[in-house]
């Protein structure tokens, strides 16, 4: 990661680095005016020259700029310095879903509280006219408080129509190369729905889809879709029923099952 311990950017003073992916390198730092720590994330120095990804940045302020939920992450302020763009977040004590899973699949009273959680935040996004589009285990975060939602780069704004029709713009598959042409899929893998496979505009329904496989993959600790190949998990998406989770846990409640019945 490319910024050291002691850089200023602004009132903010990076400590130590959190972590980096293809949409940005996010550190904590402390904000020397308010004396709290804070999470900075910050183009990476050899894609600042990227106008797409620099529009994406921004569209990631403006979309959490909108959005005050306890389930969203709050933005504090944006910022550039010396070249380098960045975002101010709220600095979240906790660890990733994804991180969690390792350890297997979790409680069943965990899954429910948490994914009441995911779901209160997502309906607020919507009724913004805010798609997420790239709804996964490694944006949502575990804190004392409980879930956060993060990383709002590839969502996507449809002013008046509640979320409900957006279309695809130039971006691609996160951490992954572009599987048709460019502007043709967004999103991680494993969580696109068909829609987004095909290419065709996500709406609310696509973080839908998206929240069933993050649910399902909390309650079995396996991911609704697997293929060996990008071939073959496109094929899984589009056409494969994920395994009941009675095969998983057959002494989970009724209504729990229900919510994941194989229909």
């Amino acid at each position: 990661m490319g910024l050291q311990s002691g850089t200023q950017l602004g009132p903010y003073k990076i400590t130590t680095p959190l972590g980096s992916g293809g949409m940005g390198e996010v550190y904590r730092a402390k904000d020397t005016r308010l004396d709290r720590d804070v999470a900075i994330k910050v183009l990476p120095s050899n894609l600042t020259a990227s106008t797409e990804l620099k529009q994406r940045f921004e569209r990631e302020a403006k979309s959490i700029s909108q959005l005050s939920h306890p389930n969203i992450c709050t933005l504090h302020d944006i910022g550039n310095e010396n070249g380098i763009d960045f975002l101010v977040m709220e600095y979240l004590d906790g660890e990733s879903l994804a991180h969690h899973l390792k350890r297997g699949r979790l409680p069943v009273e965990d899954v429910l509280r948490f994914g009441m959680e995911i779901a209160s935040a997502l309906d607020k996004a919507h009724h913004a006219g805010i798609v997420h589009r790239d709804l996964k285990p490694g944006n949502i975060m575990i804190t004392k408080s409980g879930t956060k939602l993060l990383d709002f780069g590839l969502a996507k704004h449809a002013p008046g129509q509640s979320g409900l029709s957006t279309a695809p713009d130039a971006a691609t598959v996160t951490g992954q190369e572009p599987l048709t042409s460019k502007g043709t899929l967004v999103g991680t893998f494993q969580y696109m729905a068909p829609e987004q496979l095909e290419g065709k505009d996500a709406d609310a329904r696509t973080d839908i889809f998206a929240f069933g496989a993050v649910l399902y993959e909390m309650a079995t600790g396996c991911r609704a879709f697997e293929g060996s190949s990008r071939a073959s998990l496109i094929a899984s998406i589009m056409t494969a029923q994920p395994r009941a989770i009675s095969e998983f846990e057959s002494l989970s409640p009724p209504y729990f099952l229900s919510a994941f019945r194989n229909e």
